[in-house]
C-alpha cells in the first residue's frame, strides 16, 4: 500500500521550498521504491525552483542520491530489496538507435517511473530529473538504480548521481583526456572540480583551473589542478597559452555554460584540440563564432550529457576508486544538513564557498 513520507517541494516559481507529506505508491512493473539515505543539493534543483527548466509545478526536488531498495515491481531483476544503489536520471532503454548501436550513454529514450508521487490532497508532483529524492523514500524506474559496494558512505556515493559524474565524465568519457595531456577547466564549482579530479585520474600532465574566485581556485588545487588563473583580472586565453608553451590546452572543459566562457575555451585550446561544454546554458543564450576559425582550428567541439556516462559501468568503477583511496569523493562534501535546511543550502550556493550541501536522512 502507498506510504506517507516527508519530502521537499518547490510549490511555485521562486517561492521558498517547504517540507510536505508525500504519498509514495507501491511500485508497479519496472519500478522500485528506494529509501533515500543521502541526497546532494545541486544547482539543477535551484533551476527547477526558479522555473528555469519547466513550469510543471509543484516539483519534488532532489536527484543526487543514494539509498537502499525497499521494494520492486513485477519483472524487476537487476536490483532487489536490500541493495544499496545510486540513483541516476538517464535510465537507458536498450532499444533506441543509440542503444542498438552500442552507445547507450547517448540513449534517446531514457525513462522514469510511470506512476506519480502526490501530496496528501492528490496533487501530482513532478520529480526533479525523474527522481525526487529530497524525500525519505522515492519511486523511480528500476533502471535508475545502480547497485554499488555498500561499504561506501551514502553521502559521498550519491554525488555520482549528477554533478561529480558529469565533471569526471566530461574529462574521461567526452574529452578523452589521456596521459600527458594538458587540460584547462573554466569554472571551478562542483562540476568543474570533478573535471579536474577526472583529468588527474586520467593522467593529465598539466591541469589549469580558471575561475574568478580565489577560494574556488584554492579548492581546485586540492582537487588536482597544477596551475590556477583568476580570470577576473587576467585574460584566461593568454594565460592558458602561456602555460602551454604558446599553443593552448589539448582539452578545454567549459563548466560554466555561458557564451563568453565558451569563446574563451574555444580560443584557449591547441590546434586540433577539444572543447567540452558541460556547463548548462539557458535557452536565450546565443553563440557567435567566425566559421573560418571553426574550420581552421580543427579539432572537436563537444557537449557532454551527464558526462556521457553509463551508470552500470561508471558508478561501480568510481566507487571502487574512492574505496581504494584514488578518488576523494568526500572532498566534494562541504556540509551535511537536515531536510528542512534545503532552502538555506540554496542561499549558501550564492556565497561561493560550498561545493555540495548533502541532505542526510
Amino acid at each position: 500500500m502507498a506510504q506517507q513520507v516527508r519530502g521537499v517541494i518547490a510549490p511555485g516559481k521562486d517561492q521558498p521550498v517547504r517540507v510536505e507529506t508525500i504519498v509514495v505508491p507501491d511500485p508497479r512493473p519496472g519500478e522500485a521504491v528506494v529509501r533515500v539515505q543521502a541526497c546532494g543539493v545541486c544547482h539543477t534543483d535551484l533551476h527547477y525552483k526558479q522555473g528555469g527548466i519547466s513550469d510543471d509545478f509543484p516539483f519534488l526536488l532532489g536527484h543526487e542520491a543514494a539509498g537502499v531498495v525497499e521494494s520492486v515491481g513485477e519483472g524487476v531483476t537487476d536490483v532487489a530489496p536490500g541493495d544499496f544503489v545510486i540513483l541516476n536520471w538517464r535510465a537507458v532503454c536498450g532499444h533506441c538507435r543509440a542503444c542498438l548501436r552500442g552507445r547507450p550513454w547517448y540513449c534517446f529514450d531514457t525513462h522514469n517511473a510511470e506512476q506519480k508521487m502526490t501530496l496528501l490532497d492528490g496533487t501530482e508532483l513532478s520529480p526533479a530529473l525523474g527522481i525526487g529524492a529530497f524525500a525519505e523514500k522515492t519511486l523511480v524506474a528500476a533502471g535508475q538504480c545502480t547497485k554499488v559496494d555498500p561499504s561506501v558512505s551514502p553521502q559521498v556515493a550519491g554525488l555520482l548521481g549528477c554533478g561529480v559524474m558529469a565533471g569526471i565524465g566530461a574529462a574521461i568519457n567526452t574529452g578523452n583526456v589521456g596521459r600527458g595531456d594538458t587540460v584547462a577547466v573554466i569554472g571551478c564549482g562542483g562540476v568543474g572540480d570533478a573535471a579536474i579530479a577526472g583529468s588527474r585520474l586520467a593522467g593529465a600532465a598539466r591541469i589549469i583551473a580558471v575561475d574568478i574566485d580565489d577560494r574556488k581556485l584554492e579548492k581546485a588545487r586540492a582537487m588536482g589542478a597544477t596551475h590556477t588563473v583568476n580570470s577576473r583580472g587576467t585574460d584566461p586565453v593568454e594565460a592558458i597559452r602561456e602555460l602551454t608553451g604558446g599553443f593552448g590546452a589539448d582539452v578545454v572543459i567549459e563548466a560554466v555554460g555561458r557564451p563568453e566562457t565558451y569563446k574563451q575555451a574555444f580560443y584557449a585550446r591547441d590546434l586540433a584540440g577539444t572543447v567540452v561544454l558541460v556547463g548548462v546554458p539557458t535557452p536565450e543564450m546565443k553563440l557567435e563564432l567566425p566559421l573560418l576559425d571553426v574550420f581552421g582550428r580543427g579539432g572537436a567541439l563537444k557537449s557532454s550529457w551527464y558526462g556521457d556516462c553509463l551508470p552500470s559501468r561508471d558508478f561501480p568503477m568510481l566507487i571502487d576508486l574512492h574505496l581504494q583511496g584514488r578518488l576523494d569523493l568526500g572532498a566534494f562534501v562541504t556540509e551535511t544538513i537536515a531536510l528542512d535546511e534545503v532552502e538555506k543550502a540554496f542561499e549558501r550556493m550564492h556565497e561561493g564557498d560550498v561545493l555540495r550541501s548533502v541532505v542526510v536522512f
